[in-house]
C-alpha cells in the first residue's frame, strides 16, 4: 500500500509535513474528528491521488492560533486529484478521473443538499449544519494538503473534467475551483453585480481577486479593489482593477476620485474577521471595519456580498466580544439603506461547473488574477510563512510532482 505525507498544523505560527495514514473509506479517530463521526463508513467515497492542493486565508487563521483548532490536524480544503479507489456504492466516478473536489462536504440527500444549499448539509457535521475538510469544527474530515486523500459521496460532490489533456493545461486555473474562485464569485453574486455595475472588494488576497475576477465575468463596468499591501494592490491591477489604499484613509473619498461618486452599487468583504482599521489605524486589529465601512459606500438598496470568514471562537480576538464573534456592527446604518446581506460558506457546487467552462474555454484566467504559484508539498511551510507574511499569491502545492 502507498504510503501518505500531509501538511499538519503544529502549533500557532507552525506547520509541518508528517507521515500519516494512507486514507480508508471510513473516517477514523484522530485529531478534530467528532466523536459520533468516528467509524463512519463511506462506501458512497473514493481515495484520490492528489494533484493540487491550495494555502487557503481560511487555513491562515487556524495557523495563527485565532481559531480552536487542534494539534495535528491535517490541513486543506482546496483539492483537485485522481481518483485511485471507488467505494463499493459509487456508481457515475470512476478510476483514473481527474476531478475538482467542492470544499464544502455535502451528501446529496438531506433537505439542504436537495435545494442546492450544499454550504450547510445537515448530514456530515454533527455539531452544526456545513462541513469542509482539515477544518476546526467542520466534524474532523482529513485534510487534503496530502499525497492522498478520501471524498465522501462521490457521485455527488465530485466536479470531473471532460478531458484529462485539456485539464492538464490549465490544471492551475481549475485549481481554483475547489474554494477561492466559486466563492469569491459568490460574494459578487450576492452583492448584486451585474452588467454596468460598480464594486468595491474589501481585501486584496485570493478571495478578494477572485471577487474582482468574478465581478468582471458578470459584466461589471468598474471593479475597485482595497487593501493596506502594497504588493496585493498591485496584482489586483494587473488585471484592469482600480484601487485604493485604505492606509491613506477611509476607501469613501478615493472611491469619489475613482467614479466621481462617493458610493457603489455592490459591495464585498473579502478580509473577515481579522480586519484592520484604515488610516491611522491600519495596523490595529479592529474586526468591524470593513463590514461598516461597506454599509457606508455602497449604495441605498444594493448588497454586500461577504465571503470573508467570521467565526464564533477566537482566542486572539481584542475583545471579549470579539472572541465569540461579537462585532460592534451599524446595523441601523444597513436598515436606513435597506441593504442586504450574504453571509456563510459558498456553495460550490451552484458556480463550479459553470466556472469550469469559462476556464477550459478561455473566458476567465483566474490563475494569474490570483497569483498562483506552484510549490512542492515540502516547501508547504514556508509557503505559509510567506503568505502569512503578506505575499501576493496563491500557493498551490504539487505533492507529486505533477504540476512543475
Amino acid at each position: 500500500m502507498a504510503g501518505n505525507r500531509a501538511v499538519v498544523y503544529v502549533k500557532p505560527g507552525e506547520v509541518e509535513v508528517h507521515r500519516i495514514a494512507y486514507p480508508k473509506l471510513e473516517l477514523r479517530d484522530g485529531p478534530g474528528v467528532h466523536p459520533a463521526n468516528v467509524g463512519r463508513r463511506c462506501g458512497h467515497g473514493v481515495i484520490l491521488k492528489v494533484v493540487a492542493t491550495n494555502i487557503c486565508g481560511s487555513d491562515q487563521h487556524m495557523v495563527r492560533g485565532r481559531t480552536t483548532a487542534p494539534q495535528g490536524l491535517v490541513l486543506g480544503h482546496e483539492i483537485l486529484g485522481e481518483v485511485v479507489e471507488t467505494g463499493p456504492d459509487v456508481e457515475f466516478i470512476g478510476v483514473g478521473d481527474l476531478c475538482s473536489v467542492p470544499f464544502n462536504i455535502a451528501c446529496g440527500r438531506c433537505r439542504n443538499c436537495k435545494e442546492g444549499r450544499t454550504g450547510i448539509c445537515l448530514h456530515v457535521n454533527p455539531d452544526r449544519p456545513g462541513s469542509a475538510y482539515g477544518y476546526v469544527d467542520m466534524g474532523g474530515w482529513v485534510g487534503g494538503q496530502a499525497e492522498y486523500v478520501m471524498v465522501p459521496y462521490a457521485d455527488f460532490n465530485l466536479l470531473r473534467f471532460p478531458d484529462r489533456a485539456q485539464a492538464m493545461e490549465k490544471i492551475r486555473d481549475l485549481a481554483m475551483l475547489s474554494d477561492i474562485f466559486p466563492t469569491g464569485f459568490h460574494g459578487a453574486v450576492s452583492a448584486g453585480v451585474r452588467p454596468g455595475s460598480t464594486v468595491y472588494v474589501a481585501g486584496a488576497g485570493p478571495v478578494g481577486l477572485a471577487a474582482a475576477a468574478g465581478a468582471h465575468l458578470l459584466g461589471a463596468a468598474v471593479v475597485i479593489v482595497g487593501d493596506l499591501n502594497a504588493g496585493r494592490l498591485e496584482q489586483a491591477r494587473r488585471f484592469g482593477c482600480e484601487t485604493v489604499d485604505v492606509t491613506k484613509g477611509e476607501p469613501k473619498e478615493q472611491i469619489e476620485q475613482i467614479l466621481g461618486v462617493p458610493e457603489v452599487d455592490a459591495g464585498i468583504d473579502a478580509v473577515g474577521f481579522e480586519a484592520r482599521g484604515h488610516g491611522s489605524g491600519a495596523g490595529t486589529e479592529a474586526p468591524a471595519t470593513v463590514l461598516n465601512s461597506l454599509m457606508e459606500i455602497t449604495a441605498a438598496g444594493g448588497a454586500l456580498g461577504i465571503p470573508g470568514l467570521y467565526v464564533t471562537g477566537d482566542p486572539g480576538g481584542v475583545d471579549e466580544a470579539a472572541k465569540i464573534g461579537a462585532l460592534s456592527l451599524s446595523l441601523g446604518t444597513g436598515w436606513a439603506k435597506s441593504l442586504s446581506f450574504t453571509t456563510g460558506q459558498c456553495p460550490v457546487m451552484k458556480y463550479n461547473h459553470g466556472l469550469m467552462k469559462a476556464i477550459l474555454h478561455d473566458r476567465v484566467h483566474i490563475a494569474d488574477a490570483v497569483g498562483a504559484t506552484v510549490i512542492g508539498l515540502d516547501e508547504a511551510p514556508d509557503g505559509y510563512r510567506e503568505f502569512d507574511g503578506g505575499a501576493a499569491r496563491k500557493y498551490v502545492i504539487d505533492p507529486h510532482g505533477l504540476l512543475h
